[in-house]
C-alpha cells in the first residue's frame, strides 16, 4: 500500500499545466554506506486530471500497489537539502498491485 501525502503543480512538454499526486511508501530501514541505520520512505509522483480541490481531498488515501525502482538514462539532480549536483540512473514509480514490473518497463517504453 501506498498512501497520498501531498501534490503538486506540474507542466508537461507542450506547457500544459497539471497535478500530480505524491504517493509515499511504507517505512523502511536501510543500511548508509557508512554503517549507520536510518528510517526513510520511498517516494514518487502520479500524474492526475484532478483539481487542486480534489487533490487535496485525497491526501491521506491508501492506494494498493508499491513503489519500485526504474532505470533510466543518466541525469542530474540537485539535493534539495545542500544543493549539490548528483547523478542518478534510477527513478521511484508507483506499480499498481496487480502490475508486474516487466509490464511497468514495456509501458514506460512503447507508452
Amino acid at each position: 500500500m501506498v498512501t497520498i501525502t501531498d501534490y503538486v503543480r506540474r507542466e508537461n512538454t507542450d506547457g500544459k499545466e497539471f497535478i500530480a499526486l505524491i504517493v509515499q511508501g511504507g517505512l523502511e530501514v536501510v543500511k548508509s554506506k557508512e554503517g549507520h541505520y536510518y528510517a526513510t520512505a520511498k517516494k514518487a509522483s502520479i500524474p492526475s486530471t484532478f483539481s487542486e480541490a480534489i487533490c487535496q481531498s485525497l491526501i491521506g488515501e491508501k492506494l494498493p500497489g508499491s513503489i519500485v525502482r526504474m532505470e533510466t538514462e543518466a541525469y542530474e539532480f540537485a539535493l534539495p537539502e545542500t544543493g549539490e549536483v548528483i547523478t542518478l540512473s534510477h527513478r521511484w514509480q508507483y506499480m499498481k498491485e496487480t502490475e508486474s514490473i516487466e509490464e511497468t518497463v514495456l509501458e514506460s517504453v512503447h507508452g
